[in-house]
């Protein structure tokens, strides 16, 4: 089991940078593929990033802007996001994989509480 808490959000104008955090709770960080997801209002949770060892994956619309990292020495998790859009605002959630592919939400069993990000025109 792990316990997961997110960090870092925060509101930005368009073009600027922040950079999110998931502290991990628990001895197995390390063998868990984690994930950030992100929700808008009136829309349904999406993936934006999967780390597995290491290999990445990104949704295609943030390809070249989002940075995906961990630090399994301090069970931590990042997303370094830059150029940031408008359409980026959403709370961002990390989560730890169980079982299932890694874009889908209902892989996941473990989800941290969320942290807005809110980018301004």
């Amino acid at each position: 089991q792990v316990q997961l808490v997110e960090s870092g959000g925060g509101l930005v104008q368009a073009g600027g940078s922040l950079r999110l955090y998931c502290a991990a709770s628990g001895r197995t960080f390390s063998t868990y593929t984690m994930a950030w997801f992100r929700q808008a209002p009136g829309k349904e949770r999406e993936f934006v990033a999967h780390i597995s060892g290491g290999l990445t994956r990104y949704i295609d619309s943030v390809t070249g802007r989002f940075t995906i990292s961990r630090d399994n020495a301090k069970n931590t998790l990042s997303l370094q996001m830059n150029s940031l859009k408008p359409e980026d605002t959403a709370v961002y959630y990390c989560a730890a994989l169980t079982t299932g592919p890694p874009i889908k939400p209902e892989s996941y069993r473990y989800w941290g509480q969320g942290t807005q990000v809110t980018v301004s025109s």
